[in-house]
C-alpha cells in the first residue's frame, strides 16, 4: 500500500478495520473503525505521528516499505489502539525517538515496555524543526485520557487531533463528507468524548487561535470541512441542550408501555421532539447519541422483583457513566405488588446533574386517573423545555 496524500510532504497510513464490531469489548462499531498514522516527510527529517492497533501492524508497515528512515515517531496518546505498535516500529527504526509528553511517556513505559532512553519529552506548545515542517505540540489532556495531546503543523494549518473529532468509521475516502460524517462522529462524541465536556469546551477555545486548514484525527477520515466539525462540536458540548426528551424503555405486559405510548404523544402534540429507544435489545451507541442533545431523559420500567428492570439499570448506569447535559429526568413505569424502581434508578444517575419531575408508578395496566398523570408529566417537560432548551434540530445537513 502506497502512503495517501494530503498535501505537499504530509500522508495519511489510515489502516482499516472494516469487520470490526466491538470496541474495548463494550462499544458497537456498526462501520467499523480506522487506526491512523500520519507521515511527515520535511527536508531533513521524517516524523511518523502515531501507529496502529498491533493486529494490524502489517497493513502499517506495507505503507512504511519505502521508508528507509523514520527520524521521530510522535505519539498522542498511549491507548493500544494508536499507539501498540510503536515498539514494533522501534524495532524497524532502531535510530528513531519517541516524541511526547511526560505523562504519555510513563504510560508508554508502563504499558507496553518502551525504555526511557528511546523517548523526546516535549511540553505543551514546544516545536520540532523537520526541515520546513514545523511542528507544534498542543497539549489536550482528558480528551479522552490525561496524556492527551495533538499535532499542529504550521506551514501547511494541518491539525493532527488524536481522539478529538474522530469517527469510528472505516473508509476508502481519504477526506470527510457531511452527510456521511455527522453520524458516525456524532457516535463517537457520545461514547468516547461526552463524559469530558467540560474540557472539550476549553480545548475548543483553545484551538481557536490556530487557523486549520485540515483536520487529521486517529480515526476516520481527514476533515477538510473544518468550520463544520469545530461547529458540531461546539454544539454537543459547549451549547444548551435541545428541546427533545429522550424515552428509554422496556415493557413486561404492557403496562409500560401503554404509559410510555402515552407521554411521547402528549409530549410530541406539546411540540417536544421524542427520540423513543426500546431496551430489549438496545444499542448502545444509539442510546449514547439519542443523550447527547437531550433536555429531559426519560426512563420506563417495569419493577421486577421490588427493583427496577436490569436493562433499565443497565440504561441508567451508562446515562450516568456518560454525563449528558440533561437538565431534567423523571422515571415511569408499573408494578404488581410493590417495588423501588423510582429509587433505584435515582440512585444511578449521581452524575446527572438534572431536576427530578414527579414520576409516575402505577400498579397494574394504566387507568384514566393513571394516564392523566402521564398527561401532566408531558405539560411539565414541555414547559420546562420553553426557558431551558434550544429549537430541536431534525435536519442537520
Amino acid at each position: 500500500m502506497k502512503p495517501v496524500k494530503i498535501t505537499e510532504g504530509v500522508y495519511s497510513l489510515r489502516v482499516n478495520h472494516f469487520n470490526r464490531r466491538l470496541f474495548d469489548s463494550l462499544i458497537p462499531l456498526p462501520e467499523g473503525t480506522s487506526y491512523n498514522a500520519y507521515l511527515v516527510k520535511g527536508s531533513e527529517k521524517t516524523a511518523l505521528l502515531d501507529s496502529a492497533d498491533p493486529e494490524k501492524a502489517e497493513v502499517l508497515f506495507d505503507y512504511l516499505k519505502g521508508e528507509e528512515k523514520i527520524d521521530y515517531v510522535v505519539s498522542h496518546h498511549a491507548e493500544q489502539d494508536h499507539s501498540g505498535s510503536i515498539p514494533l516500529v522501534l524495532a524497524r527504526y532502531p535510530q528513531a525517538k519517541v516524541v511526547t509528553n511526560p505523562k504519555c511517556k510513563e504510560f508508554l513505559m508502563t504499558h507496553l515496555h518502551i525504555p526511557a532512553e528511546k523517548f523526546m519529552e516535549v511540553k505543551d506548545g514546544d516545536t520540532l524543526q523537520l526541515g520546513g515542517k514545523t511542528l507544534e505540540f498542543v497539549y489536550l489532556p482528558w480528551v479522552h485520557w490525561p496524556e492527551t495531546m495533538a499535532t499542529y503543523l504550521r506551514e501547511d494549518n494541518c491539525l493532527f487531533s488524536c481522539d478529538f473529532f474522530g469517527a469510528h468509521l472505516a473508509t476508502g475516502e481519504l477526506f470527510s463528507e457531511e452527510h456521511t460524517i455527522y453520524e458516525p462522529m456524532k457516535r463517537y462524541y457520545a461514547e468516547i468524548m461526552m463524559p469530558f465536556r467540560s474540557n472539550i469546551k476549553s480545548h475548543l477555545e483553545k484551538l481557536a487561535k490556530y487557523e486549520i486548514k485540515f483536520i487529521a484525527p486517529s480515526h476516520g477520515p481527514v476533515h477538510k470541512n473544518t468550520r463544520f466539525i469545530m461547529d458540531i462540536y461546539r454544539d454537543w458540548a459547549v451549547s444548551e441542550p435541545h428541546n427533545k426528551a429522550v424515552v428509554a424503555y422496556i415493557s413486561m405486559h404492557g403496562s409500560t408501555y401503554a404509559l410510555v405510548s402515552r407521554l411521547v404523544s402528549r409530549l410530541q402534540e406539546f411540540g417536544v421532539c421524542v427520540e423513543k429507544l426500546n431496551l430489549e435489545q438496545p444499542d448502545e451507541g444509539r442510546v449514547a447519541m439519542a443523550l447527547v442533545d437531550a433536555a429531559t431523559i426519560v426512563i420506563g420500567t417495569p419493577t421486577v422483583l421490588t427493583g427496577a428492570h436490569p436493562k433499565a439499570v443497565y440504561a441508567a448506569h451508562l446515562a450516568n457513566l456518560l454525563r449528558p447535559k440533561a437538565k431534567f429526568v423523571s422515571v415511569i413505569g408499573s408494578y404488581g405488588w410493590g417495588g423501588r424502581a423510582v429509587e433505584t434508578i435515582a440512585g444511578l444517575i449521581p452524575n446527572i446533574k438534572a431536576e427530578l419531575l414527579k414520576p409516575v408508578i402505577v400498579k397494574g395496566l394504566p387507568t384514566e386517573a393513571d394516564l392523566k398523570q402521564i398527561d401532566d408529566l408531558a405539560a411539565l417537560i414541555a414547559e420546562k423545555h420553553k426557558g431551558a432548551a434550544i429549537p430541536c434540530q431534525t435536519v442537520r445537513i
